[in-house]
Order: structure tokens, then sequence, then C-alpha cells
């Protein structure tokens, strides 16, 4: 059986028995903030439960690193649209420790891709089209380095209102402990 082919007969079954129901809530945060960390498969149940979370408090976005890597895309879009449009108050960004993020290194990204099928070619055709992947598929030296980086970018977002509170935290991966980076409260006007 193929992934694809466990996960939908598991999906009928759940919507079959109706199991849905205890997640049901509506778009906007209870909590009224917005979470942006890590795609890191530790963080799926451990995050929420380390902050008290449920389904229907936050919005949660993630990516690799919880890196804010350019203030006008689409991490920063979600962002902007929590705040406006899903009425959020609060933007928490939580990096972690053992971070896959830390002393990422370009070429390791572009051979495993190499070994997958990519040409050539196509990396030098991107890199000809102005895309510097080197820079582009770097993390950071340290986590906090990350955190610090993308709280910095969200808390001086032109579009974003300077009374926005926007904290930074790493958790730890095995025992949830969350350490306090940046305290948005420390710098609202």
């Amino acid at each position: 059986m193929t992934l694809i082919s466990e996960i939908l007969n598991y999906n009928e079954e759940f919507v079959a028995k109706e199991q849905y129901k205890e997640f049901l809530t509506t778009k906007f945060p209870d909590k009224k903030m917005v979470v942006l960390t890590c795609m890191d498969t530790r963080l799926v149940e451990l995050l929420p439960k380390a902050m008290n979370l449920h389904n229907g408090d936050a919005k949660i976005i993630k990516n690799a690193g919880a890196i804010v890597s350019h203030p006008f895309g689409s991490i920063m879009r979600s962002i902007i649209v929590a705040v406006y449009e899903l009425d959020a108050d609060e933007v928490f960004v939580i990096g972690h420790y053992d971070c896959g993020m830390t002393g990422l290194n370009s070429a390791s990204v572009i051979a495993n891709a190499q070994k997958r099928g990519i040409s050539n070619d196509v990396i030098a055709t991107l890199g000809h089209s102005g895309i510097d992947l080197n820079s582009w598929l770097t993390g950071f030296d340290h986590v906090r380095e990350g955190i610090e980086k993308s709280v910095n970018i969200i808390r001086n977002h032109p579009l974003l209102p300077k009374n926005l509170p926007v904290h930074g935290l790493i958790i730890d991966p095995q025992t949830g402990r969350l350490d306090l980076i940046e305290d948005g409260y420390q710098t609202v006007e």
C-alpha cells in the first residue's frame, strides 16, 4: 500500500466516524497569536503542548529554521494577513536547538539535488538568472542568530504596527523547555 493510499483510507474512516468534531473552531486564533516555527518533526506535537496551545489557539506557520528570509516573501505575507485579517496581536518566532539549518551548507544541498536528477544545466541557468543558490540555501551558524534575524525583520517591517510584540524563543526538542531570547514587550512603542 502506498503512503497516499494509507492516508486516504484512514481519512475516510476519520470523517465517517466524525472524529473531526473535537477540532472544530473558527479561523480566528483564540489566543490572538501567530507562531513562526521550524518544520522539524519533533515539534509537531511537542511545541503546542509546551506552549499550552490547543486547536484554534494560534496561527502556526512552519518553514525550515523559522527563518524570515525576505521581508516581502510568503512568510511575511502570512504574518501580515494573520495580524490584519485574523486578529493576531502578537508574534512568536520559535526556533529549536539541534536545528538542521544550523551550519547548512548550500554545496551539500545542491549535490544532493544533483544526485536526485537536477542537472548542472538547471543549476547554471538559475545562477545566470540572478538566483544565488549559495545564499538562498544557507542556514545560520547558531539558532539564536536565526531567531534574532527573523524577529528583527518582523519587528521592523514597514507594514506592521510598531506596538506589535514580536517575541523570540528557542525550544529544546527533547524536553520542550522554552528559552526566551527576545521579549517583544520590551520593544513596543
